[in-house]
């Protein structure tokens, strides 16, 4: 974990809430975020009113956008775009009490892994639900709602989203 105590650092983090996170080298985060128990790699950048969960794991050279929320479970390779207001879920069947009908804690329901591997975009508002993989250099169109496997290299959009390009050479460089 790297630690800052210069009186410049403490002043830039006056606006933001960052709390047991491990950080990279020059990774720059803007105000008015909220991490908590993730390790974010090298050269990332984290965007404003973006929320990273505890157990969420961010690469190097990453670009987070702001609005964007990333919950526990999620794990995002080195050189992923993700767009502006991009959500993870990592629960297929939420709810809000158990069969008691008290409150779920985290004892009621079980994280589902979500993996984007490296080089992948993800489009602005794409929503990313639990359980899937998005494939190395995948690029996941706008306002998406991605339900299944991405497959590497190939371009998916709509709702839900389908694959609807797959190009020969689409290698990040």
């Amino acid at each position: 974990m790297v630690q800052r105590t210069s009186e410049r650092y403490m002043a830039e983090m006056e606006n933001k809430n960052i709390n047991n996170v491990e950080l990279g080298e020059n990774v720059i985060i803007y105000d008015f975020v909220n991490l908590y128990g993730c390790k974010i790699g090298n050269n990332t950048k984290i965007g404003t009113f973006v929320e990273i969960q505890k157990n969420a794991y961010i690469g190097n050279n990453c670009k987070i956008s702001s609005h964007s929320f990333i919950c526990e479970g999620v794990y995002i390779d080195d050189n992923v775009f993700v767009g502006h207001n991009v959500t993870f879920i990592n629960d297929k069947y939420p709810r809000s009490t158990n069969e008691d009908g008290v409150l779920q804690s985290e004892a009621d329901w079980k994280v589902e892994e979500t993996v984007v591997k490296k080089g992948a975009s993800i489009g602005s508002s794409a929503t990313i639900l639990s359980g899937v993989t998005i494939g190395e250099n995948a690029i996941v169109g706008a306002g998406a709602v991605v339900t299944m496997d991405v497959p590497a290299n190939s371009i998916v959009a709509g709702v839900p989203a389908k694959v609807i390009r797959q190009p020969e050479i689409s290698k990040v460089v």
